[in-house]
């Protein structure tokens, strides 16, 4: 096979052969072209909608605490009323199994929809791209002001555009450490100049993440650093909703005048304007078929539609649909039965079944930990009066948000008797955490020699649903 003059960063297949060639080239700056539409529309709802969850968050407080905070210096974990202990780790493995499997499902149904609309990658690339565009013009003002000579203008456009991408990555990186470190502590940190190394770093490294990674590498993220795009393949069948090109209503391609019959000299509706590819972020061609570049952010849809509004065609001649509608248009299909194909039932079982698992046990959780310890010098004491005494540590921890009292009682013995260490109160502050020592009292003739089961019962005393019940061992000789 001859070597091509301009090699092409696509896989090319022979029709008439199971070899394929790769072509590889260095990378090329891509310049995508502004574009609105009704899926336009879509991406920038998505944009803000994400946005103000992620900067507007750390702002709202709940009982008078941050309603989102991971304060892993105080191993606790605010969430929107709740609070967790590392001991809660289960649900955090809930969380990335439904996150997970929730990926799968949609994946396996609309495609990578996840990675054109919602994807923080795609999402600040989309920002830092609106930014470029009010400050250097469309596509064809950046592409002439790149090839532009050194000039005082170009140096003041460039310094405007990096200035307010840095500024923005800044605040990002700010805001993503007010997750970890509370925001009234950080900002009075900031306002003092005294913030501690650690913020200090996460904070400029997230923003040199975010400069770096929508500013400069962009698509070079989606394709050689993302791994989503390399396995999407496995979840994809030809029911999967994906953009495609109607090749039987496009070719040939060609261009025309307005209103001429297209049909009497062999054309079909592509008129070869390649708006779809001045569009495309990554700078694919997607009449070439579908590629595992595409992250599925329907630009071309929008920029085929108009075009096909101008010279009076239908529209959808790029548009989402499935390899089977392609290939069988004439055959009517029912959404509930691609819903129900195997792949997707598979996901969506498993996606069930960790929701109700993790929901029921977080119904069932209880705002109230123990840990209960013997005292290691002595397994049982023998009281002057006769009777037999276990001392034992307790380690309450509540994750209430307001201050409790408890009652403890045990049983498991016959003439059980319990006494707190000082008599003092079996109560905790909010999200705070005690140790208490405590002895168990009772008569020889009550408990056979060697390991007796007893247990703790631990019950908040302004609501009786708050109670928790641990096992221990009572010893007699």
């Amino acid at each position: 096979m001859p070597a091509q003059a301009n090699p092409s960063p696509k896989t090319s297949a022979h029709q008439n052969s199971d070899v394929q060639t790769i072509h590889f080239h260095g990378h090329k700056k891509i310049y995508p072209r502004w574009i609105t539409g009704y899926f336009n529309n879509w991406r920038i709802f998505f944009v803000l909608v994400t946005q103000l969850f992620f900067y507007a968050v750390p702002w709202l407080e709940i009982n008078g605490r941050q309603a989102l905070l991971f304060d892993l210096v105080q191993s606790k974990f605010y969430i929107f009323g709740l609070v967790f202990l590392p001991q809660d780790f289960v649900y955090l493995m809930a969380l990335l199994l439904v996150s997970a499997f929730g990926l799968f499902v949609w994946t396996a149904i609309g495609g990578r929809l996840w990675c054109g609309y919602s994807c923080p990658q795609t999402v600040y690339t989309q920002i830092f791209l609106w930014i470029e565009k009010w400050t250097e013009g469309d596509r064809a003002a950046r592409i002439k002001l790149d090839q532009a000579p050194l000039s005082w203008h170009k140096v003041g456009v460039k310094t405007l555009k990096h200035s307010i991408w840095l500024a923005l990555s800044l605040w990002t990186g700010f805001t993503f450490v007010a997750y970890f470190t509370p925001l009234a502590e950080l900002r009075s940190n900031l306002a003092q100049w005294s913030i501690g190394p650690w913020d200090t770093f996460w904070i400029l490294f997230y923003a040199l993440a975010t400069y770096g990674n929508a500013g400069w590498l962009r698509e070079q993220v989606c394709l050689h650093m993302c791994p989503y795009s390399r396995f999407q393949s496995t979840m994809f069948d030809k029911d999967t909703l994906i953009i495609s090109y109607d090749r039987q209503r496009g070719e040939p391609r060609g261009q025309r005048a307005i209103g001429s019959d297209y049909q009497a000299k062999g054309l079909g509706e592509c008129i070869s304007c390649t708006m779809c590819v001045q569009v495309c972020p990554v700078g694919i061609d997607i009449r070439d078929g579908l590629q595992y570049e595409c992250i599925g952010c329907t630009a071309c849809i929008d920029a085929c539609d108009q075009v096909m509004d101008k010279v009076g065609y239908p529209p959808g001649l790029i548009r989402y649909t499935t390899a089977n509608a392609l290939e069988h248009p004439e055959q009517p299909s029912s959404w509930w039965k691609k819903l129900l194909r195997p792949q997707v039932s598979l996901f969506g079982v498993v996606l069930i079944l960790v929701i109700g698992a993790s929901s029921y046990s977080l119904y069932l959780h209880q705002p109230l930990k123990a840990e209960i310890a013997r005292e290691r010098n002595t397994l049982v004491r023998e009281l002057p009066s006769g009777e037999l005494e276990n001392v034992y540590r307790i380690r309450l921890q509540s994750t209430a948000e307001q201050a409790r009292s408890f009652t403890l009682s045990v049983n498991g013995l016959p003439g059980l008797a319990i006494e707190i260490d000082q008599n003092e109160p079996l109560s905790l502050a909010s999200t705070a955490s005690r140790e208490f020592v405590v002895r168990v009292k009772t008569t020889p003739k009550n408990a056979k020699p060697g390991a007796n089961q007893i247990r703790f019962e631990i019950t908040a005393q302004d609501d009786p649903s708050v109670k928790i019940s641990e096992v221990a061992t009572f010893f007699a000789p």
